[in-house]
Order: structure tokens, then sequence, then C-alpha cells
């Protein structure tokens, strides 16, 4: 049953609407065909090709463009593309294929393509063919070493803590070298406390705020004696100053000064002290 399955599926890899085949004599020379020995003959057939891949083999089949009625047919297999189709020595749109009428006869006839880009299509649909069955033999063998090698010798190991086990990690202590956080926040500071051209400055801090005492100086302090006899030495000389100047004592000229309760007549010339003048 998958034999017959293998046959009824076909993949068309390339259609060519029109090519013309070529009644051609044997082979002159060992080294390969030439077009232009066999050219000027009898055309003896145009019409469809299709490149059929079938499993393993690919199929070149000649056509009827309008009924499908099968022409000819080459059968290319696997590893014998060179002696199914042949290209010749002195054109790359002409090709000798090898025919085959399934009973064990063949023949070779000349194909030829109108224009190169269909002939250079024609080489890569048989190249695809080739590299589809090497892919499906590597695949294939792959598979065959995959089953071969399924037994794994080397169980899976169980890396999982077990019940009461911990993990230790040490972790080294780096020194401060001032590239941490603290030291880019020191950086941070410093670049934003920089003055900027055109700033001005923060005005001084109010008088509202308390100021605080000085603390006293302590006892037997040598400066502060000092000062003490310093002040000392200041007032006694402010003292002999003023008893030497007569002016600086007003006590007694205001004894002498007549009191301002005394009656003044005009008439009286007898008054004394300052009432004379």
């Amino acid at each position: 049953m998958s034999s017959i399955e293998e046959e009824t599926f076909e993949h068309t890899l390339l259609v060519v609407r029109e090519v013309s085949v070529f009644k051609i004599p044997p082979r002159s020379t060992s080294g390969g065909y030439k077009c232009g020995e066999w050219l000027q003959s009898d055309k003896i057939w145009s019409g469809r090709l299709r490149v059929v891949s079938c499993g393993d083999r690919c199929e070149i089949r000649l056509e009827d463009p309008s009924s499908g009625e099968l022409f000819a047919a080459c059968f290319v297999l696997p590893g014998h593309r060179e002696s199914s189709v042949e290209t010749v020595l002195d054109s790359s749109r002409y090709f000798v294929l090898k025919i085959e009428d399934g009973r064990g006869k063949h023949a070779f006839i000349g194909l030829g393509f109108n224009e190169r880009n269909e002939a250079f299509d024609f080489n890569v649909a048989l190249s695809d063919h080739e590299k589809y069955l090497r892919r499906e033999h590597e695949k294939e063998s792959d598979g065959v070493e995959g089953d071969e090698s399924s037994i794994d010798i080397h169980p899976a190991v169980n890396h999982r803590l077990k019940e009461g086990e911990t993990i230790r990690i040490n972790v080294k202590s780096k020194p401060s070298s001032g590239t941490g956080m603290l030291s880019a926040a020191g950086m941070s500071g410093a670049a934003s406390n920089t003055k900027k051209p055109g700033a001005l400055l923060a005005p001084p801090p109010s008088g509202g705020g308390k100021m605080r005492s000085p603390l006293p100086p302590p006892p037997n302090d040598p400066a502060v004696t000092k000062m003490h006899s310093g002040s000392s030495a200041l007032m006694a000389n402010e003292s002999t100053r003023r008893s030497a100047d007569p002016l600086s004592d007003l006590s007694q000229l205001e004894r002498s000064l007549p009191s301002t309760n005394t009656t003044v007549h005009p008439t009286s010339t007898t008054s004394s002290g300052w009432a004379a003048f």
C-alpha cells in the first residue's frame, strides 16, 4: 500500500509552456553533443514540459498543451542525472534527454528552450529535487542514530537542596574607594553648591535668633587677672585727674549760688555774691 501511495504522490517543480524536440544524429565524439550539428534537421515536436517529483524519481514529461497527452518521458533516478540529462557543448539552451518507453528501450532526443531563463529554471528544478532527496536521507539517518542512542547512560543529577541543607556564601568586603553612593551624593552636593555666574548671594540670617551667651572664664585665669588690674589702674588715674582739675568738682559752686527761693528786690543794692552782677 505504501508503494502505491508513493507512486501516486506527485509534486510539480516546473512548467514550461513551449519547448522544441529535435531528432539528433549519433554522437560524433566522446566529448559530448553539439547542437550546431543537429539544429538544421527537422523539428519533430513542440509542446509543454513538466518536471515532476515522484518520490525518489524525477520525471521530465513532454505533453501536448491542449490535450495533456504524453509524448515522451525522461526518468531521472537518484545519482544518474548526468546519464539521463546531458548539456550540449556549444549552448546553454539545449539539452539531450534519454527517453524510455517503459519496455526497456530508450532513445536520445534534443530539447531546446526559447529563453535562457527557462533553461536556467530547468536546471534549478533538477537541483532542487536532488537537494530534497539529500535532506530526506539525512533525516532518516538522524532518526536511526537517535533511536540507537536514545538510552541515556548518564542519569540526571538532582541539584535540589535536601531538607535541612543550607548554602553559605562568603562575600568579600570591598574597601571604601570613594566610588560608592555616599561619595556620589557628596559630588552631586558639591556640584549643586558651586556658584553659578550671575547668581545672588543668600541674605544674612535675621537678628531675631537668640545668641548663646559665652561661658564665664575660669577662676585664676591670668588673662582675667590682667584685665582687672588694668581697669583698676585706669580708675586710679581718672580719680587723680579729677582732683587736679578745679572744674571737675562743681559741688562748691553749687553751694555758693543763691537759693532760687530768695526774693530779689530791684531797689536793693546790698546783695552779695552773684546778685551783684
